[in-house]
């Protein structure tokens, strides 16, 4: 199927992407039959293309770029990737209502969700944390680029909120005397909590919650909030990690409208440059 899609992609370009429209296909774990593909698909399958025949016609392996006579269409993004104040809450309030073998791995849950949503971090960041990339004296964690996906490193102020929790963890790890380097320690408390450990997590809370999440919604979370309280794209970009700063702008295409209503009243003729 694939490659049949990539000679037609090669020998009719217009023809690939009628394909994909017109396509039946299964979406997620209930395997729900939809067909075609969202706007935003169309956009960055024919940016890709597009960049791919124009090498290969500045290198004359073609006489012309087929996508030069394609009209290219902007998507509309109206699928929010945040979550809302109540999903949060509902989240954190299964998290409290969970049992478990240990109070500590209540202590960490709750951590957990605080460092998402108050830095933003990727889940293998997360997962990276060690002892050592906080600095609580001078409320700073760090993300060491060899856990991070941009390979950077990078440094996060923290929220009082979150260094009364972490401040907290810490008293109850250290009466525990575990003696593992990672941040956050696995429900046996032997060693780091792992990708599939989070998972877990989360396919729990989800159940539980009835809320359809999973961990980079929180990093989008942040981004909202963050630039909500702090208009300026320029600070978000280094605190979450990113080298382009038009990825940054990928997390906040779809603000809501009453995000941008008190911008708007707040023109008039008195106040132009």
């Amino acid at each position: 199927m694939y490659v049949f899609l990539i000679i037609q992609c090669f020998y009719f370009p217009t023809e690939l992407f009628r394909i994909l429209e017109t396509r039946d296909r299964e979406v997620g774990r209930a395997k729900v039959i939809k067909t075609g593909i969202k706007q935003s698909t169309v956009a960055t399958y024919r940016a890709k293309l597009n960049g791919f025949f124009r090498w290969l016609k500045d290198r004359e392996y073609i006489a012309s770029n087929p996508f030069d006579s394609m009209k290219y269409v902007r998507p509309m993004y109206e699928d929010l990737r945040w979550l809302s104040k109540e999903e949060v809450e509902k989240i954190m309030s299964a998290i409290v209502g969970m049992k478990y073998s240990n109070p500590f791995l209540l202590r960490r849950n709750v951590l957990i969700m605080y460092i998402l949503l108050f830095c933003g971090l990727r889940r293998g960041e997360l997962v990276g944390l060690q002892l050592r990339d906080i600095d609580l004296e001078r409320k700073m964690l760090v993300v060491r680029g060899e856990t991070s996906k941009s390979k950077m490193d990078r440094v996060i102020p923290m929220n009082n909120t979150l260094c009364e929790h972490l401040n907290r963890y810490l008293g109850d790890r250290k009466k525990l005397n575990l003696k593992n380097p990672y941040l956050l320690v696995s429900d046996h408390l032997d060693m780091g909590l792992g990708v599939s450990g989070l998972k877990h997590l989360v396919l729990v809370l989800r159940k539980k919650t009835g809320v359809t999440f999973h961990l980079h919604r929180m990093r989008h979370t942040f981004a909202v909030n963050f630039i909500r309280q702090n208009p300026d794209i320029y600070k978000l970009r280094q605190l979450m990690g990113h080298k382009d700063i038009r990825m940054t702008a990928m997390y906040l295409r779809c603000l809501p409208l009453s995000e941008m209503r008190g911008n708007v009243e707040c023109l008039s003729i008195d106040n132009l440059m």
